[in-house]
């Protein structure tokens, strides 16, 4: 049981970059500090020592932010639909590009990743003034369908899936077929880029209750001990 422990341990030592300099403070502490023959003191020593390694795992992200009321923001991936009053030919279902453009009849490529509905709104009927295609056009912009969020690691069905308004991490993993017998259960990473690039993506820590946003990919840890 002690070899057992001492080799998961190990393990956890070559997988973190940090590891070895904590390692290296708890192996004085045992030569110095606990006696020799004390094989009990040290196999809790041990396992300690793979308690705040495992924390590393996912523990030490910051908490992420729960979803603002200021209006969602689109990104890519989102379907929307554009509602142009008494304007059939410019109402029409859009898919925001990887660009973050939506391709816009007689205008274009439109921005609109990054951008609330009523934001693209605007956005659309001042394109249409300035092009001088219709006099005070009426734009309105829908969801229809949000960007899927994914969800990976100690779950039985690792995939991405539909998402829903208000749904939260728990949701999430029960689409996924429920946690695995060796996941954290407590908390997960989330990587949320709010339809901005990806470069900027935030990682941070959700909790079971966490609401979670379109695009959203959650990652169950796995559990050592």
């Amino acid at each position: 049981m002690v070899f057992f422990g001492l080799a998961r341990t190990h393990w956890l030592v070559g997988r973190f970059s940090w590891a070895p300099l904590l390692w290296s403070y708890l192996s004085d502490f045992v030569q110095r500090v606990i006696a020799p023959g004390s094989r009990k003191m040290r196999r809790g020593l041990f396992f300690a020592a793979a308690a705040l390694l495992l924390e590393g795992c996912g523990g030490g992200l910051a908490s992420l932010p729960q979803p603002t009321s200021s209006g969602y923001r689109l990104g890519t991936g989102d379907q929307i639909r554009v509602i142009t009053y008494d304007e059939a030919q410019l109402t029409n279902d859009f898919t925001v590009g990887d660009d973050g453009m939506i391709a816009f009849p007689l205008v274009g490529n439109i921005q609109a990743a990054g951008l609330t509905s009523s934001q693209l709104a605007s956005s659309i009927t001042s394109s249409l003034e300035q092009a001088k295609l219709i006099s005070q056009p009426s734009v309105s912009v829908q969801v229809v369908a949000y960007r899927p969020i994914s969800v990976l690691g100690e779950v039985n069905h690792p995939g991405q899936y539909p998402y829903q308004p208000g749904m939260t991490m728990l949701d999430a993993v029960a689409l996924a077929g429920g946690f695995t017998y060796r996941a954290v259960t407590d908390y997960a990473s989330d990587w949320r880029n709010n339809g901005t690039a990806p470069g900027q993506a935030a990682e941070g820590k959700i909790t079971p209750g966490s609401t979670l946003e379109p695009g959203d990919v959650i990652t169950v840890f796995e559990r050592y001990f």
